[in-house]
């Protein structure tokens, strides 16, 4: 099988970024704060993370990594000419809501922002790369959150609206694909990063949770069927992180807790793309008190405004048996260790099958076009005497991720394309740290934010153009990838 074209011709291949890992310029040009301006890095963000009501303000005696980031903001020439000599087709961006509305609720966008998006655009479009664009992705403007209580309050449907509303009229000519939330399940592991959630102070963090939830699947919703009447022909896609479950054996129990626990993040899916809740949900909101404010008009919009593809992410598998699972908010991601699979330097699962079992279990399901919007290994890279970086583990990573991708696609998966996590080393949106790096390209930049920015080719580089210029043909397939499912 070596030297088979295993993609299609119009199979769109770039990378992914978002505005608050890389852009920097926090508070250029009339932007406002938002809420990853204040996730600093260090021993303190965990802590944040769980606890955020003490964070809300910028300290002087902490380090808050989004504010430079690799300072993307100026240098968005120079990395987007090497995203061209990589011969990208798409490049994933985000809109970061706080440089075009500073604080959330403004009547006028500010137009600095809106013209660094234009320049950003034309840039693409120069290199004939597509534009997918994320409405949201983990930076929700910090006086949403202080005002309004973020997402928990019903009026922030409003304000996105007219948030996406001005996204439309000014990029929709320009912009094909669009994604209404990046991975909007997260908001049941990390309220803060996903949602804006403070929630120090709640009785009941789940019914906080699945209450912003549905705000926000309102708004996606109704930012779908403004974008068609607005831009006919262009595409709203849901954007989910998905981390499939295995059961860790063959006992029912077992079985049963991988079901349940998949359902975490497949309700989220369920709503965008089936346009109604799943009625799996009805005994989990009786039993965790759970009751939501849902109008006539929400199902309404929910039921005829489905979502036109799946985008999503990967970068594992979890395995769960039945005395770990947890479909508590808190704790959605519980796993056990499975002993089939190696780990990457950062402890994540490394399964490329997974990927595959992961698009023939979306496609079943929903029978939507899917588009994998991010995938790749954080590793720490070392720069050798000569300048080189050598991250072959990287190759082989996205690799054999890849040949799992062209197996889906024999499988019968409608796939619109793929984009990599991170083609330029960004600030970790988990950690915040910078020696997590994803990049094909080296940002010479430390976890404190020293270091000249240079950037450098690493072998990766001129493998993954290899890789699209030959429409995957220069991939090394395994035979684990190359079984029917049959």
């Amino acid at each position: 099988m070596a030297n088979d074209v295993l993609f299609p011709e119009q199979f769109l291949f770039g990378g992914a970024l978002a505005g608050n890992q890389y852009e920097g310029g926090y508070d250029r040009d009339g932007k406002g704060l938002s809420i990853v301006d204040v996730e600093p890095a260090g021993p303190e963000r965990n802590d944040m993370l769980q606890h955020p009501k003490k964070y809300l303000t910028i300290r002087d005696d902490l380090y808050y990594p989004s504010h430079k980031a690799i300072e993307f903001y100026d240098h968005y020439k120079e990395d987007i000419k090497l995203f061209a000599d990589m011969h990208f087709s798409a490049l994933r961006i985000s809109i970061n809501w706080a440089r075009i509305f500073p604080n959330g609720d403004d009547k006028e966008p500010n137009e600095a922002g809106l013209q660094f998006y234009d320049q950003v655009i034309d840039e693409l479009e120069k290199y004939h790369i597509e534009p997918i664009v994320t409405i949201s992705h983990y930076e929700t403007p910090l006086a949403l959150v202080e005002r309004y209580g973020s997402w928990t309050n019903r009026k922030l449907i409003d304000f996105y609206l007219t948030y996406a509303e001005t996204l439309f009229r000014r990029y929709g000519s320009r912009v094909k694909y669009w994604m209404s939330f990046n991975e909007i399940n997260c908001i049941t592991e990390n309220p803060f990063i996903a949602g804006g959630l403070v929630l120090d102070d709640e009785s009941n963090k789940v019914q906080a949770i699945y209450q912003a939830s549905h705000y926000e699947l309102v708004a996606s919703a109704k930012a779908t069927k403004l974008l068609h009447e607005l831009v006919p022909g262009a595409l709203m896609g849901c954007m989910l992180a998905f981390s499939p479950y295995y059961a860790k054996t063959c006992k029912p129990e077992d079985q049963m807790a991988a079901l349940q626990q998949n359902r975490v993040t497949l309700f989220y899916g369920d709503v965008h793309a089936r346009g109604n809740y799943p009625s799996y949900m009805n005994r989990f909101f009786k039993e965790h008190h759970v009751i939501l404010d849902i109008t006539d008009d929400d199902r309404k919009v929910l039921k005829e405004n489905t979502v036109d593809y799946i985008s999503f992410s990967y970068y594992m598998s979890h395995t769960v048996d039945a005395e770990h699972k947890s479909e508590l908010a808190a704790q959605a991601y519980a796993s056990v260790e499975n002993p089939y699979i190696p780990k990457s330097d950062w402890g994540w699962p490394i399964d490329p099958l997974g990927l595959r079992y992961s698009l023939n279990m979306l496609y079943d399901r929903y029978q939507k076009p899917l588009f994998i919007v991010e995938n790749g290994l954080g590793a720490r890279d070392a720069v050798e005497e000569d300048g080189m970086i050598n991250d072959d583990y990287r190759i082989n990573y996205l690799n054999d991720h890849l040949v799992a991708v062209a197996e889906a696609i024999k499988d019968g998966v409608a796939l619109l394309g793929y984009t990599t996590w991170g083609p330029i080393d960004l600030v970790s949106a988990g950690t915040g740290e910078m020696e997590k790096r994803y990049g094909f390209i080296y940002v010479d930049r430390d976890n404190r934010g020293n270091g000249t920015l240079k950037r450098s080719k690493k072998k990766s580089f001129d493998w993954y153009r290899g890789v699209i210029d030959s429409r995957g043909a220069t991939l090394k397939q395994e035979e684990f990838n190359t079984t029917s499912v049959q």
